[in-house]
């Protein structure tokens, strides 16, 4: 989302799947997955050769390890998997079905992409997965709460790296902007930025024009039949 006020973290962008078993989308995609196991904790990526964005995940472990032992051990306990690959509606999201923290590929590979970042994400998105550990569901009404929480336990990440100064204040102002716009966590909203995330996925994949054609007119379809009485 491009935000006029306050730039936002990546949590908020969270996009949760309530289904408890994974696709049959995600199991092939997981076996496709260029993989291997740092600590017990599965790390995935459907990139192509080399691997450059799987290389940057396992950097940003290390820096969260060699930084933050506490963080690193509740990663690795509350997290199956860490799996990068196209997401269409969040630069980064917990995945409920697959217990994972889910990276989008370009958001990984973007040039200005830091490891400070990335290793933030993982915090704030472990953080979903222990919440979710605890009963504490990511429904419309607590939302705000919740990405709270994920902010705060970045924001005490942040503190312990050197040279950091810029993403704390950064994630200070995304707290106190969503707590005045909570509109943005709606159930519209996110709906509405999956939707978007789709048609921009497909021309990243470079989908002809007519296959984009037809998904927007899906999606339109889709839009009419939630607003009709």
């Amino acid at each position: 989302m491009q935000l006029k006020a306050p730039q936002r973290s990546r949590g908020l962008a969270v996009a949760v799947k309530l289904e408890r078993r994974p696709s049959r989308i995600d199991r092939l995609g997981l076996w496709f997955s260029k993989s291997r196991t740092i600590d017990g904790l599965w790390i995935g990526t459907t990139e192509s050769k080399p691997y450059p964005a799987l290389r940057r995940v396992e950097e940003a472990l290390q820096l969260i390890k060699r930084h933050d032992t506490l963080n690193y051990s509740r990663i690795s306990r509350n997290l199956d998997r860490i799996w990068v690959h196209l997401l269409p509606s969040a630069q980064a999201h917990y995945d409920r079905s697959l217990n994972a923290c889910a990276l989008d590929e370009r958001y990984v590979l973007n040039e200005t992409m830091t490891l400070e970042r990335i290793a933030s994400t993982i915090v704030h998105e472990a953080t979903h997965a222990r919440l979710e550990g605890w009963g504490i569901i990511y429904e419309e009404s607590s939302r705000y709460r919740i990405e709270a929480a994920c902010l705060r336990r970045e924001l005490s990440f942040l503190k312990k790296l050197p040279d950091a100064g810029f993403m704390q204040e950064e994630i200070v102002r995304t707290l106190e902007w969503c707590e005045s716009d909570e509109s943005y966590l709606s159930d519209a909203s996110f709906r509405s930025r999956e939707h978007q995330g789709q048609i921009d996925t497909l021309r990243y994949l470079n989908a002809p024009d007519w296959l984009i054609q037809f998904a927007m007119w899906l999606i339109r379809r889709r839009r009419s039949r939630v607003s009709a009485p």
